[in-house]
């Protein structure tokens, strides 16, 4: 078998086998940035996958790209890579992976593009309920207060990232809930989860027959929220972050039954912060840790082999 196809198959089967086996654990919601973590890993070896097969694929196709692939490299190396009949499939996958790559890079700038024209959309939303005054300079202040009835509070992302929130938020937090809800949504920002989310977006919308993507997208948004609980929580107490999130959720119909909205999982994110699973051990989170940052290395140590096989 060779190496190109040793990759896909590597990379297909932690597409299949680590979303299910995220899927049926427990510690995901108990531990989310460890969580996020795994899921960022694991996306990152079946992409990985891809790239080293198709860089080997093309390799063992066309000499030029060859010449530039292994030119430091001795003929032994060289002839362990590339047999003397590899067939038209190596071609074909090579193409075939490259037009994935630059899809998956168009999906990408066609998302970040995407959240830049909703974000000037509510820029420009902000300058007109929220005019500067006389002598302020634009994006001077990373706090904005909007006159609004409906209690809310967001992070605006961008070269200068504010802080919204409505006066009828002010109105319902009382006390530490407030600062609770602003370290959450600098929580988000800290760790750029907008990042995360713009990936898994892409990739979701550009493979939708693919499920790890599918799931990655559907946990970045789970699991940013949770992490961000407990960046605040951490500061101010579970109870208040929990008593923030149903002063602000409780009137859009969260709590009262099914909503497909995005604040679906505020109901589940409040009975976790009211009775909290019990967190795992440092050392499982180590343990947890250093095992995903194994995955993206296992492609890396099946592309080398026989190249340090030949050198022997």
């Amino acid at each position: 078998m060779t190496v190109p196809v040793a990759l896909l198959l590597l990379g297909a089967l932690a597409a299949v086998v680590a979303p299910r086996l995220l899927a049926r654990a427990d510690w995901p919601e108990r531990e989310p940035i460890v969580a996020l973590w795994v899921w960022q890993c694991v996306v990152a070896g079946v992409l990985l996958c891809c790239a080293l097969s198709m860089t080997l694929s093309a390799a063992a196709a066309w000499k030029a790209v060859r010449g530039h692939v292994f030119a430091p490299a001795p003929h032994s190396v060289v002839a362990a890579y590339a047999p003397g009949g590899t067939g038209p499939w190596a071609g074909a996958v090579a193409v075939t992976l490259a037009l994935g790559g630059a899809w998956t890079a168009a999906m990408l700038v066609r998302e970040v593009h995407r959240a830049r024209v909703r974000r000037a959309r509510r820029r420009a939303e902000l300058q007109v309920r929220a005019p500067l005054l006389p002598g302020e300079e634009p994006g001077s202040d990373r706090l904005v207060v909007l006159e609004g009835e409906r209690p809310d509070a967001w992070w605006l992302p961008g070269q200068s990232p504010q802080l919204v929130i409505t006066t009828a938020a002010l109105r319902r937090l009382k006390g530490r809930q407030l600062d609770a809800v602003l370290a959450h949504e600098m929580g988000h920002a800290q760790w750029r989860h907008d990042w995360l989310l713009h990936c898994s977006g892409a990739l979701a919308s550009g493979f939708p027959q693919v499920p790890v993507f599918a799931a990655f997208r559907d946990e970045m948004h789970r699991l940013v929220e949770l992490a961000a609980d407990d960046v605040a929580s951490r500061r101010f107490g579970r109870l208040t972050i929990a008593l923030a999130l149903v002063e602000l959720n409780e009137d859009r119909g969260v709590f009262s039954g099914p909503c497909p909205t995005p604040q679906a999982h505020v109901p589940q994110r409040v009975h976790r912060l009211l009775a909290p699973p019990s967190r795992l051990t440092p050392g499982r989170r180590l343990r947890l840790t250093a095992a995903a940052a194994l995955v993206p290395l296992v492609p890396l140590l099946v592309t080398f082999v026989p190249g340090l096989r030949a050198l022997g």
